[in-house]
């Protein structure tokens, strides 16, 4: 099923297209110093440990912030595990809500996101195969991430070959066909998981999405991929705009739709992969947040992008915050907050599409 996503008018009722500019450039300006806001205070929340003799599991705000700014006994703790990990959180949100917004585009479906692509279920098996040989004990803490990269690169080459004839992609043939693929890729990690018992408890946590492999170097990988991919699909933000109004169409106003879409995919792949590497499947937020964004800016690409990257980096962290102390001193996988956040949402669309009311 393809629901169209509704274009934006050109002027909103009652405003010039220069207020309706400034009102959203205010919007992105907002969610900037929020997601600053929300990183600080991710920062301070939560317990520290337990991380070595000598250190309490819990510390006071005062204390916390103290710890940031002055060389205290807590300030190891907080420069190389709470900072990183609140970064790492930022940029997968990003990265996942970015990608999602340019699938959405590309597929012209307000319901489809990274994943369906098949990159989740790539990375997945890649992970269990690292597991399964014991390449951890052998090449290092990154064989999973590793191995789940080239998987989910892997799957999205396999879902847009099969899903392009003769060079030109056909979107319901690409949707069917990363259903299919994430559908076989899946049945594949149920049975690495069956041969992989040493590793198994480990391999769950990862597939339900955790961000406990962060740290600076973690950081330093993903930047680059991130940024570089959010900045691309924004320059290319007027033609997704065009490509929404049907291919002839976008065509005739200068945009190349064939190239659009294999740009978009490939770039849109590489961040989702990149995130899921390091941090396992973390569903939903690829779908959540880019509707969410459409609602308050509209669906200009050039508002969109922007906002849609920032409002990830937003939601991640705050499910990350609530993983972290919902269950102190232990965690709960970040993934798990994020389904029970997006299945309901998930729910809504499919039901409000199913009436008709889809913009």
């Amino acid at each position: 099923m393809v629901v169209l996503i509704g274009t934006e008018k050109p002027k909103e009722e009652g405003h010039s297209p220069t207020d309706v500019r400034s009102k959203r450039l205010l919007i992105i300006c907002a969610l900037g110093a929020l997601l600053v806001l929300t990183a600080f205070v991710a920062i301070l929340v939560g317990t520290l440990g337990p991380i070595g003799p000598g250190i309490p599991e819990k510390i006071s705000f005062s204390e916390a912030v103290n710890a940031i700014f002055t060389d205290s006994e807590y300030h190891w703790v907080f420069w190389n595990v709470r900072i990183p990990r609140v970064l790492l959180a930022g940029l997968v949100g990003a990265a996942l809500a970015c990608s999602g917004t340019a699938m959405q585009a590309i597929f012209r479906n307000s319901m489809a996101d990274p994943f369906v692509i098949g990159v989740s279920s790539g990375a997945a098996v890649g992970a269990a195969i690292a597991g399964l040989l014991g390449l951890a004990a052998i090449i290092g803490v990154f064989a999973p991430p590793m191995f789940a990269f080239v998987g989910a690169v892997i799957a999205a080459f396999s879902v847009y070959m099969l899903g392009s004839v003769r060079g030109k992609i056909y979107v319901d043939s690409l949707l069917l066909s990363g259903v299919a693929v994430a559908a076989f890729l899946g049945a594949m990690v149920s049975f690495l998981i069956y041969f992989a018992r040493q590793q198994y408890h480990q391999l769950i946590f990862w597939l339900l999405g955790s961000l406990t492999l962060a740290s600076w170097d973690v950081v330093q990988i993903l930047v680059f991929p991130i940024v570089a991919g959010a900045v691309v699909i924004f320059l290319y933000g007027r033609d997704l705009d065009a490509l929404l109004l049907g291919e002839e169409t976008a065509h005739n106003l200068g945009a190349n739709p064939e190239f659009l879409k294999k740009l978009m995919l490939f770039v849109s792949a590489l961040m989702a992969a990149a995130a899921v590497a390091f941090t396992g499947i973390i569903g939903f937020v690829g779908l959540i947040i880019p509707h969410i964004s459409r609602l308050i800016v509209g669906s200009s690409h050039r508002t969109l992008v922007p906002a849609a990257t920032l409002s990830g980096a937003i939601f991640l962290i705050l499910a990350d915050t609530l993983a972290r102390t919902a269950v102190a001193p232990t965690e709960l996988p970040v993934g798990i907050i994020t389904a029970l956040c997006g299945g309901p949402f998930f729910l809504y669309l499919l039901r409000r599409n199913s009436t008709g009311r889809d913009r």
